[in-house]
């Protein structure tokens, strides 16, 4: 036989062996259909086992993880929902704010769908594996050590003293090591969240297990100091002090309380989220803000009123005062927008479901896209451009998700957005940041952050409040406060 017969014939069976690999995972999942399999969505579920992992992976360590999806649109149109096989599981990816929205808040037709890597590394007895029934007690139990007016005034103290703390520290390059070390266990854990499940050395999810532990065990030893402080009880008229005191004390209506697992899985599943998503978006809202003067200008003039019209008595931020920062929320709420920090979340189908006229089958997954809504150019002209002045109009139900929705919606939502602002706060009012690497690649997986973790120097300024009538009667109805309303010059901030 000629090499040219054999060379050919050797090419046509590889071309065989592909067509048939690629039809592994339509044998295995959608053939069984049977006259189903022609309402899924277009799409293509990739190769055995894999399926379409290696491009959703090359895709996000790429400097352009958006061609991923890009190349779903490309082939099968702008349909809104396409079929995929991903972290092991047939699954679609909803990307229409109106089908993220229905999968979010549908109860009765989805339920977590979560990988199982995910569930073994933030615990089986945190929110995102329980059923609707347990999920919604255990939320009513704990959501108020997070959550209120009372709570977040109670929190506001310790996180306003905690930043200015902080922010002094980095002025003069100081850390602190115990934090240190957390973060590095909290960035090993996430970074095998979202990997495939390969508990073997040198794997995401290997590293990931061994940060699990370690996390475990600094929780546990917490419970135990905890237990032993309260012997399972308040004395009469006290309350609880913090997350931690609430979540030992709190028992629902059969008196029914916490177990050790469930409080420290739950802890887990509270700090880790917080930690990541209020660190990663305090971190982007400063960069960009310090990268757009004009921003930096308005949400900084907003601080200085308020400081203006602050009681010369008081000190310290009040919840009200939060809550009054307008474009602060705005310059916050345009930077979880812009870096979607949660890329998508994961539901499953209790039943045949019908989205954008497309089947999703019992059993296989949903994965809610917010990356694609968020930045969606029909909804958010030039989404990837930072502009806070976008927030001045009303967007619908669906197309701004940063908590996910629904409710199973992130019960440190207000917490989280509590933080920022008072970091910002007083960032704006006192100091500048001056990146020591501005051209750093960045990183999409497992969050969007620089490959340097923004590695900066914060340097402080001399912000100085001039009263004008510093003599100024002062009146007491409806509020203390002088009869000029503490009429003032504040001076242009100057580098120490």
């Amino acid at each position: 036989m000629s090499p040219i017969l054999i060379f050919g014939a050797i090419f046509g069976a590889l071309l065989v062996l592909k067509a048939l690999l690629k039809n592994v995972n339509w044998l295995l999942y959608e053939a069984k259909l049977g006259e189903k399999q022609y309402s899924l969505p277009p799409g293509d579920m990739g190769w055995p086992l894999i399926g379409n992992m290696w491009s959703f992976l090359r895709a996000f360590k790429s400097n352009d993880p958006d061609s991923f999806m890009a190349s779903f649109v490309k082939r099968f149109g702008k349909t809104g929902i396409y079929k995929v096989f991903m972290f092991g599981n047939p699954s679609v990816i909803v990307t229409t704010p109106e089908g993220c929205k229905r999968v979010l808040t549908d109860d009765e037709k989805f339920e977590p769908g979560w990988p199982q890597s995910t569930v073994e590394l933030i615990g089986e007895k945190s929110f995102i594996k329980m059923s609707f029934e347990e999920h919604r007690r255990l939320r009513r139990l704990t959501s108020s050590s997070i959550n209120g007016y009372e709570a977040l005034s109670i929190y506001l103290k310790y996180i306003e003293e905690s930043v200015i703390s902080s922010l002094e520290k980095w002025t003069h390059m100081e850390s602190d090591s115990v934090m240190e070390a957390l973060e590095r266990e909290y960035t090993v854990l996430n970074l095998g969240v979202r990997a495939m499940r390969i508990n073997f050395p040198g794997f995401a999810f290997y590293d990931a297990l061994k940060a699990r532990k370690n996390l475990v065990a600094i929780f546990q030893s917490i419970v135990d100091k905890r237990r032993k402080e309260r012997k399972g009880k308040l004395l009469p008229g006290q309350k609880a002090k913090d997350m931690m005191d609430s979540l030992v004390d709190v028992e629902d209506e059969n008196g029914r309380k916490l177990d050790d697992d469930q409080i420290i899985d739950i802890m887990l599943m509270y700090l880790n989220a917080g930690h990541e998503s209020s660190g990663h978006i305090t971190m982007w809202a400063t960069y960009f803000l310090q990268g757009h003067p004009e921003f930096f200008r308005k949400a900084k003039e907003e601080q200085e009123e308020m400081l203006r019209r602050r009681p010369p008595t008081q000190k310290g931020l009040k919840l009200e005062e939060v809550r009054q920062m307008e474009y602060l929320s705005k310059v916050i709420d345009e930077t979880m927008r812009l870096i979607t920090f949660s890329l998508m979340v994961f539901r499953e189908a209790k039943s045949d479901v019908n989205i954008n006229g497309y089947l999703v089958p019992k059993g296989w997954k949903a994965l809610v896209w917010f990356r694609s809504v968020h930045l969606d150019n029909e909804i958010y002209p030039n989404p990837k451009e930072f502009n806070p002045d976008r927030w001045n109009e009303v967007h619908k139900a669906g197309e701004f998700l940063p908590f996910g929705g629904g409710t199973r919606l992130c019960p440190g939502n207000d917490l989280a957005k509590l933080e920022i602002s008072v970091f910002l706060h007083h960032f704006l009012l006192n100091y500048e940041l001056e990146q020591l690497n501005p051209k750093s690649a960045v990183r999409f997986l497992p969050h969007t952050r620089p490959m340097d973790n923004c590695l900066a120097r914060i340097k402080k300024c001399s912000t100085m409040l001039e009263q004008l009538n510093p003599k100024s009667a002062v009146r007491f109805l409806p509020h203390t406060r002088p009869m000029d309303n503490c009429l003032a010059r504040i001076k242009k901030c100057s580098t120490m």
